[in-house]
């Protein structure tokens, strides 16, 4: 760390306009980054960490935003209110972001090497050769797997790990001075965890980068911080080295952020129960065609041979590298997309069913989705979102489904009186726990939860946690809990599975696993999980 300051934010405040008034959203905050150095703005969800990364980069939606008070300088040069044409040089150039979430950050009608060369083009004036190149030295650096196939990529055809490391090689590509990160490991598994975490330190190191981390994974602040500022409703309410605040925090709301860890899972045998969901031999495979007559001559094969039972009540981890196959495998379950085995719900063979014979089923079988912002309508209010579902199966009259559409808000920890509001006015874990609650309210007896905590603080981690085993226990729902969050998986399973390149390397009981991995894959991920550092990571990448 120097003297030197390179990001002052003085007395910073942000308000919207909204219809029903003006709404604070940040109260006198004042920050400051010196050359070289890495602080970390954690809070809750909605506590003001992302606007007032987006008051940076002056990427709020004026003139709704407004700054009623503060100045934010960056080399000594005043952002607030600055000239179109200085904006232009300054972002991606020398002030990089990552975005909290990449499906909707990246375009998706350009590929993967058109979005990365564009910054290089516009900035540094790069050729389309030198901007190829650079490009695959860049996802290489974050850890992407044949980098020359996923430069014609498409957003959509990347896992949401993979999106969040393609996002990053964009913030990266100039070699910024600094570094915003909102929740850059949000979307990433364990591993890709540790091993973009070193590669942050190392860039710092090497480039004296500075970074603003903004996260709510307090393992995270603890390794690569310099110093930590908490926010709370708007406001920092302490900051500090960050040794000294982890050691001894002063306020109340840092140690109940600290304190936070998901439980253990109370120890219960369900091995008496019915079986919901089997599989048996389940595959799901990617035709690769070439030529004219578009001829498949290989297979992706996302999803290959894989078997295993669901009881009620009982609930089945899926873990595993970003592009492992968890999310296909699930969908493929959930008859979303193509599969080929034996898949029984219930002890009905399900493989059969088409059309309106699968509407009763899907009552039964919900899903939470990763990315809850992509998967919630912009165009509906919370209110119709998680209604939707009770009006497409005929489920009560309106007074009756507003009364449980209440009541599942109030499940999941969110203020019924928001449910006229629209997704965009929340933040992105208030948005996730409005998917849960869209899932919940149909009162499934299956639930596959596709990261269904990886946008949400610790704290609210552990609340939806308890929820979840909560209903499971009122009312035997089995789940299908797909994470790269060992810590959380941990805290929900019963059952494990881990996924490598689309294969079972490893299954067995949860706790089983996690005490004696046999397989040196699976001891990599516990590794990298539990001490943020990759202890073979030759087993990782091989």
């Amino acid at each position: 760390m120097t003297d030197t300051r390179l990001l002052e934010i003085d007395d910073l405040s942000v308000t919207f306009d909204t219809p029903s008034g003006e709404v604070q959203a940040v109260s006198n905050v004042s920050i400051s980054i010196g050359r070289g150095e890495t602080i970390a703005l954690v809070g809750e969800s909605g506590s003001g960490k992302s606007v007032t990364a987006l008051s940076v980069m002056q990427l709020l939606p004026y003139p709704r935003a407004k700054h009623p008070g503060g100045s934010i300088t960056f080399r000594d040069e005043e952002l607030i209110s600055a000239p179109a044409e200085v904006l232009r040089r300054i972002r991606g150039d020398q002030i990089g972001m990552i975005f909290q979430e990449p499906m909707t950050s990246l375009n998706p009608l350009h590929t993967v090497e058109k979005q990365i060369s564009e910054t290089l083009k516009l900035h540094k004036g790069l050729s389309d050769d030198k901007a190829r190149a650079r490009c695959l030295e860049l996802l290489d650096m974050v850890r992407i797997r044949d980098p020359e196939k996923r430069l014609d990529s498409y957003p959509h055809q990347l896992s949401g790990g993979q999106r969040q490391r393609v996002m990053i090689a964009m913030a990266l590509a100039n070699e910024p001075d600094l570094l915003i990160a909102d929740e850059p490991t949000t979307a990433v598994d364990v591993t890709t965890q540790a091993q973009i975490l070193k590669l942050l330190r190392d860039l710092k190191d090497e480039f004296g980068l500075s970074v603003m981390l903004i996260t709510h994974d307090l393992g995270i602040v603890e390794k690569v911080s310099d110093r930590i500022y908490v926010m709370k409703d708007g406001r920092i309410v302490e900051s500090g080295d960050t040794r000294e605040v982890f050691a001894a925090p002063s306020e109340t709301y840092t140690q109940d952020l600290l304190a936070a860890e998901p439980r253990q899972k109370p120890t219960r045998d369900v091995s008496s129960n019915p079986i919901i969901l089997e599989a048996e031999h389940v595959r799901v495979w990617f035709p690769i065609q070439k030529g004219i007559l578009k001829r498949t001559v290989d297979y992706i094969k996302a999803a290959d041979d894989i078997s295993f039972q669901l009881r009620t009540g009982e609930t089945v981890g899926v873990v595993g590298e970003s592009g492992s196959g968890k999310t296909t495998l699930a969908l493929g379950l959930l008859r979303l997309i193509s599969a080929r085995g034996t898949i029984r719900f219930d002890g009905e063979d399900i493989q059969s069913l088409k059309g309106d014979e699968l509407k009763p089923l899907r009552r039964q079988m919900q899903v939470v989705f990763q990315d809850p912002y992509g998967s919630l309508s912009p165009r509906l209010s919370i209110h119709q979102i998680i209604e939707e579902g009770l009006k497409a199966h005929d489920i009560g009259d309106e007074q009756e489904r507003e009364a449980r559409v209440i009541a599942a808000l109030e499940e999941v920890g969110l203020d019924p009186a928001s449910r006229y509001r629209y997704p965009h006015e929340f933040s992105g874990g208030q948005r996730q726990r409005v998917a849960i609650a869209r899932a919940i309210i149909m009162q499934p007896r299956l639930v596959v939860l596709d990261e269904p905590t990886s946008a949400l603080d610790r704290s609210v981690q552990v609340q939806i946690v308890d929820l979840l085993l909560n209903l499971q226990s009122e009312h035997q729902l089995a789940y299908l809990f797909i994470s790269h969050d060992l810590k959380i998986v941990r805290a929900m399973s019963d059952q494990l599975i881990v996924m490598r390149d689309g294969q079972v390397v490893e299954q067995g009981a949860a706790e089983s696993v996690f005490e004696s991995p046999q397989d040196p894959y699976t001891h990599a991920l516990i590794s990298a999980a539990f001490d943020l550092e990759v202890t073979d990571e030759d087993a990782v990448r091989q």
